[in-house]
């Protein structure tokens, strides 16, 4: 049974974060690092999202701590995010109802999957209860892998998974982030 994160567990997970998390600096090399697509409304959610997979082996990417990101919203500013998006290993997006009223969240998506394919973007659905899909209601989310919690055959314990609900199958968030 896997399950998705609920934006309260979200938040303790940011609360709980080592405050000092410190991001590249340098964004010579992304091609390691994950970018997390989110509303800027959700910022209360996405330390959440950044402690997880970085705990998984992942290096997260957010647009706000790039030093080379314009202070102002451009054309060099989508420029800059098509690349980053692109140079960026993988792709996830953070889902919340914020997500539907982003102008951004919707053309990130769009640029990862004709940059990335499927298989290298995951959806962080951040939901008010355990069991709710409402962010499934744009009918495209259901393409992509989720990233749920839950158990998994082999495994003893519950954790962080990367779930593909058309072919029922998982791995470890960790496993994907490094393959």
């Amino acid at each position: 049974m896997v399950r998705n994160v609920t934006k309260s567990e979200l938040r303790n997970i940011s609360s709980q974060a080592t405050q000092n998390r410190t991001f590249a600096k340098s964004m010579a090399s992304t091609y390691n690092m994950t970018f997390i697509s989110h509303s800027s409304k959700d910022k209360d959610l996405v330390m959440g999202a950044i402690e997880v997979i970085a705990n998984h082996g992942g290096m997260p990417y957010i647009d706000e701590v790039d030093p080379e990101m314009p202070k102002h919203t451009s054309e060099e500013t989508a420029e800059l995010l098509k690349k980053r998006i692109t140079d960026c290993k993988r792709f996830v997006l953070l889902t919340s109802p914020n997500s539907k009223d982003s102008r951004w969240v919707p053309w990130e998506l769009g640029v990862a999957d004709g940059k990335k394919g499927v298989n290298r973007i995951a959806i962080f659905a951040a939901s008010d209860y355990e069991s709710d899909d409402s962010w499934s209601s744009w009918e495209y989310m259901g393409l992509y892998p989720r990233i749920v919690w839950g158990k998994l055959k082999g495994y003893p314990n519950e954790l962080w998974m990367v779930y593909t609900e058309k072919t029922n199958t998982a791995e470890t968030l960790e496993s994907w982030l490094r393959r």
